[in-house]
């Protein structure tokens, strides 16, 4: 009872000062579209640096990652901790130029940076579509992990239903009365949070089964493919390998949350600086959760499929007391949330900016545009909950999915960026065909065998970089 007590009281702790930190932001909000949604373009580089990495580092970081070194081994670390320190380079050479256009054309979302470089409607619409129709199985991940986590937590007293739900409404409270500057705010407690409690939680188990050496010796007697470069049953062949490593680098920008980061800065320098730090940051902490999931063999050998999805809180709850795993897990659902709370506001902002203003209402104010976003927040948050009542994979493959159609838009990314005498209608073909062929792959229509060993997203990206260079304007 007393450890319950404990647990909960920590939880309570942790979302009364999320929501305290949102009123923080909502006090200071001057209720206008650029300052609701973009924190009115003044984020500084601490603040920047921490919202950039606890947007991005969601449920995946914690089971994703843990689940996987479970069922994959070692080699899945250097995969995901290298490949998303290049997303640092693809950062830099598009968040500049983004917040550079975004600053001197007044810009706020995806949509409008490639119908203003681009000029086409139904381009920009297409844009948008791919945005939100791949972010919202990304957005469901976040309910899914906190409510296995508020689940594992209170030992069965709150179902994972439940858990998912109440979590979700407190985000869509701070979210809904303080927008970019409350979630921006809240970021920086998430970020440390989620950083300094991983690392606390590697360290705790290992010490509890006796060294890191002494647990992966064990783990090496019981399962030695574990350690192998291929992973457990050869799951990483090297095309398979490169594949991912270069999945992170296409998609993570695409993703609309991370996007819209980039026309937040105050400086140019905040962005740069921030880029430069993220792989470092990435390197550091991926490798906690993997080897957690590799030491759960020792105490967990027969976990299939998603049931490893929940091997972090397994381990935590098996290898360190109550007081110990109730404030690691706050870490957890601080990754949970500040991916939620961004992923949602990210989405509204497009839906009213895009669709509200442009189709439904032209002569909307700022504060009715403002007021929309908000409604739009409730009602992702819904969807992303119905969604997340059943979950239909495991974690790592709802990503992957989600990762493959974002990365799609890469090359249309690029073009509009860099490119000269770029077709619109090249574009529309490009983002077209990929889809299709994603959809084609995923439901095996395509054989798996016309990816040449590669994961799909490397031949789609470069056939739909192909249609764009072969379609230039002459």
């Amino acid at each position: 009872m007393v450890e319950n007590l404990i647990t909960y009281l920590f939880i309570g702790a942790y979302l009364l000062l999320t929501l305290i930190i949102g009123i923080i932001g909502y006090r200071s909000q001057k209720n206008t579209p650029e300052d609701y949604f973009l924190a009115d373009r003044k984020i500084g580089s601490i603040v920047l640096f921490f919202t950039l990495i606890a947007t991005n580092f969601s449920a995946f970081a914690f089971l994703g990652l843990s689940g996987a070194g479970y069922r994959i081994g070692i080699s899945y670390y250097p995969m995901i901790g290298f490949g998303t320190a290049l997303v640092g380079i693809t950062f830099y050479f598009i968040g500049y130029k983004v917040w550079l256009l975004g600053k001197e054309k007044g810009l706020i979302t995806p949509s409008e940076l490639i119908a203003n470089r681009l000029p086409s409607q139904p381009l920009k619409l297409i844009f948008l579509a791919v945005m939100v129709i791949f972010t919202i199985p990304y957005l469901t991940l976040q309910p899914i992990g906190g409510g296995y986590m508020i689940e594992n937590l209170t030992n069965g007293q709150i179902p994972y239903f439940w858990g998912a739900a109440f979590l979700t409404f407190i985000i869509v409270l701070y979210v809904f009365v303080g927008g970019m500057k409350s979630v921006a705010l809240t970021d920086v407690l998430q970020g440390v949070l989620m950083l300094i409690l991983m690392i606390v939680a590697v360290v705790t188990i290992s010490q509890s089964i006796g060294s890191f050496t002494e647990a992966n010796q064990t783990v090496y007697q019981l399962k030695p493919d574990l350690f192998y470069r291929s992973g457990m049953n050869n799951f990483f062949t090297p095309h398979k390998w490169f594949s991912y490593m270069l999945l992170w680098g296409l998609s993570v920008p695409m993703f609309p949350q991370m996007f819209m980061r980039f026309y937040t800065p105050k400086t140019a320098n905040s962005l740069k600086l921030s880029a430069s730090l993220y792989p470092l940051i990435t390197c550091t902490m991926f490798i906690c959760p993997v080897l957690i999931g590799m030491w759960g063999h020792i105490n967990f050998p027969d976990l299939i499929g998603k049931e490893a999805d929940i091997i972090f809180p397994m381990m935590l709850a098996e290898y360190t007391s109550t007081p110990m795993a109730s404030l690691v897990m706050v870490g957890a659902l601080a990754a949970f949330m500040s991916t939620l709370d961004s992923q949602l506001l990210a989405l509204s902002s497009m839906m009213t900016r895009d669709i509200y203003i442009v189709y439904i209402r032209p002569q909307a104010t700022l504060t009715e545009q403002t007021f929309v976003g908000k409604i739009l927040i409730v009602i992702l948050a819904i969807i992303g909950l119905i969604l997340a009542a059943n979950p239909p994979a495991t974690i790592a493959a709802i990503a992957t999915q989600a990762f493959t159609g974002l990365a799609v838009l890469f090359p249309t990314v690029i073009a509009a960026l860099y490119g000269k005498n770029i077709s619109p209608l090249s574009c529309i073909i490009s983002i077209i065909f990929g889809e299709m062929a994603v959809i084609g792959f995923q439901v095996d229509i395509i054989p798996k065998s016309w990816a040449l060993g590669f994961l799909p997203v490397v031949p789609i990206v470069v056939i739909c970089s192909l249609i764009i260079v072969l379609c230039l304007r002459k």
